[in-house]
């Protein structure tokens, strides 16, 4: 991927070589200002231009997407966009993210590959597939100015672009695709177009970012931060992919294509959950994403989550606050004369990176959670909310515990090396709860482009 990026990195304070390819902006001015933004301003970020993209092209496209999608696409306008959700046959999520519908026959998905790819190469269908990774960019801005930002920046009124929903717009003679889409929780967007106009186009909502106070978030922040404290639970973040385990024929073909399969691939497995993959493993119902499934087609997983549908006894996600003296007591264990310490809590979330080892592992962390002594699920996507004064993560916990206030117990450390419990309570999801959803923001209330 080679273009030029210069507008944003001359700024950030650390960078990283993503995939040996890509440098991307690792932070600008620390975890605890780059995420301040949205609350008053927005965040503006762009570790999402790293993104597999790929088009599902031909007269047979909704029925190939709704062959290996729990969505239904039958109505989807070119207007309108999917969460798309990909499953196993166990139920267990495979892959998920955003379709559009660009054209007639047409159709953009975001971070559906390579399991997509699989499914591509063993249809019978009239269609075919187009990666278009590296030839887009994505600049998200969230945030409660979001909106204000991005008509300052292109001279334009964007009132009319719902939830959910997405319209191109006319830049200076560039073709500019504006999503209202965010991670933040509140209100946000996602601006697309050909990868080659971006410094053009970043610099023109920087620009206008800065006159209404926003920041600026790179991938550290990004990934953990603000997935954990917004509650959307995300894949290789808080949760592994089942390619290999998802039979023969899948496992195969990710195994002969290396550079899209490699994060779950070679998986550094950390955290008191251990080797159980099981465990890591999570289906829709598990993190809140029941409202997209829609069972009046087939597709892989079907039986299986019409069983776990009104199944009582099944994992839920939640947000769990961590004790702070118990956390301080795991952290002193580092600072003891011949004592072995635990694994690191220190750090501001679970964000690390393996180099040369199993040609670049991904490293996903779980922690085991209890009731009473009794395993009743997992931990992961571990923060320091910084506003909040708090540590939180993510725990997939089964239904019945999943009330707010409730008391468990969270046990730190890989095996091998020494364990200890961490009092955790179940709080609000997601945390930062006082926000109104981008779905429910009425933007008539928000002032228009003068």
């Amino acid at each position: 991927m080679a273009f030029n990026y210069n507008t944003e990195l001359k700024d950030a304070s650390l960078l990283i070589n993503f995939g040996g390819t890509f440098l991307q902006a690792f932070e600008f001015e620390g975890a605890k200002k780059d995420i301040s933004g949205y609350r008053t301003s927005a965040w503006i970020n762009t570790c999402l231009t790293t993104s597999p993209v790929y088009d599902v092209i031909g007269p047979d496209a909704v029925k190939f997407l709704n062959s290996i999608c729990v969505n239904d696409f039958t109505k989807l306008t070119t207007k309108g966009m999917r969460h798309a959700i990909l499953c196993n046959d166990k139920g267990q999520i495979l892959t998920d993210g955003v379709c559009i519908r660009i054209a007639e026959d047409r159709y953009r998905t975001y971070w559906l590959t390579p399991v997509i790819n699989y499914y591509m190469s063993v249809t019978d269908l009239d269609v075919h597939g187009e990666d278009m990774t590296g030839r887009e960019y994505f600049i998200q801005v969230d945030g409660e100015k979001s909106l204000e930002i991005l008509e300052n920046a292109f001279n334009q009124d964007l009132h009319d672009i719902r939830f959910a929903t997405h319209r191109q717009i006319d830049v200076d003679g560039k073709k500019v695709e504006v999503i209202r889409l965010s991670m933040s929780g509140n209100l946000g967007y996602e601006v697309h177009g050909d990868i080659e106009e971006f410094d053009e186009i970043y610099g023109k909502i920087w620009e206008a970012g800065q006159k209404f106070g926003a920041t600026r978030l790179g991938l550290h922040n990004y990934s953990f931060h603000n997935h954990t404290e917004c509650g959307f639970p995300n894949i290789n973040l808080h949760y592994p992919l089942p390619w290999l385990e998802s039979g023969e024929d899948m496992a195969k073909f990710m195994q002969q294509n290396p550079t899209i399969s490699f994060n779950n691939l070679c998986r550094v497995l950390r955290g008191s959950v251990g080797d159980d993959l099981e465990s890591r493993f999570v289906n829709p119902y598990e993190t809140g994403c029941d409202s997209v499934i829609r069972f009046d087609h087939e597709f892989p997983g079907r039986d299986a989550l019409m069983k776990m549908k009104n199944d009582s006894s099944r994992r839920t996600v939640v947000t769990l606050e961590w004790n702070a003296e118990d956390v301080g007591a795991v952290f002193s264990t580092m600072f003891r004369p011949g004592g072995q310490p635990t694994d690191d809590i220190s750090g501001t979330n679970e964000m690390e990176f393996v180099e040369n080892v199993k040609n670049n592992c991904f490293i996903y962390k779980a922690d085991r959670v209890q009731a009473d002594g009794k395993d009743i699920g997992i931990s992961s996507g571990r923060v320091v909310s910084y506003y909040y004064n708090a540590m939180i993560s993510l725990g997939f916990i089964e239904k019945k515990y999943a009330v707010e206030g409730t008391d468990l117990t969270l046990i730190w450390g890989t095996p091998g090396n020494p364990q200890m419990p961490i009092r955790v309570k179940v709080a609000r999801y997601p945390y930062n709860k006082e926000f109104v959803r981008n779905q429910d923001v009425d933007v008539e209330k928000i002032p228009r482009l003068k």
